[in-house]
């Protein structure tokens, strides 16, 4: 009977964290990349790491994601980018954080080799 109870506790305790076939937290891909909201995040992010090291990114495109339910939504992107008008694209990692509080914050932002 107790081994019972305790099988029930637990499954109350695992079943709401599993959804969709995959924990709670853990990584979901994105379906549409061309999501304004996804766009929205890749043009912060480049815009931001553009701020903090004073370079001259040009956003393109977002060529795949993933995002993760935290206080709010971590991003992680693959973003194409070119560094000023006649340079040559490459791929960052862009990491951010769109906070429930509305804030928003880029938490990396590097050279990705894939």
């Amino acid at each position: 009977m107790e081994l019972t109870r305790s099988m029930i506790v637990l499954c109350l305790i695992v079943l709401p964290l599993v959804a969709g076939g995959s924990l709670l937290g853990g990584w979901q891909p994105i379906k549409d990349v061309n999501d304004p909201k996804v766009v929205e995040i890749a043009k912060y992010a480049v815009s931001e790491h553009n701020k903090q090291s004073k370079s001259d990114l040009t956003y393109e495109r977002v060529d795949e994601g993933q995002t993760q339910v935290v206080s709010g939504i971590r991003y992680r992107l693959v973003v194409q980018a070119k560094n000023g008008a006649a340079g040559k694209s490459k791929f960052y990692l862009a990491t951010v954080v769109d906070g429930a509080t509305g804030k928003r914050v880029l938490k990396s932002f590097k050279y990705f080799l894939g």
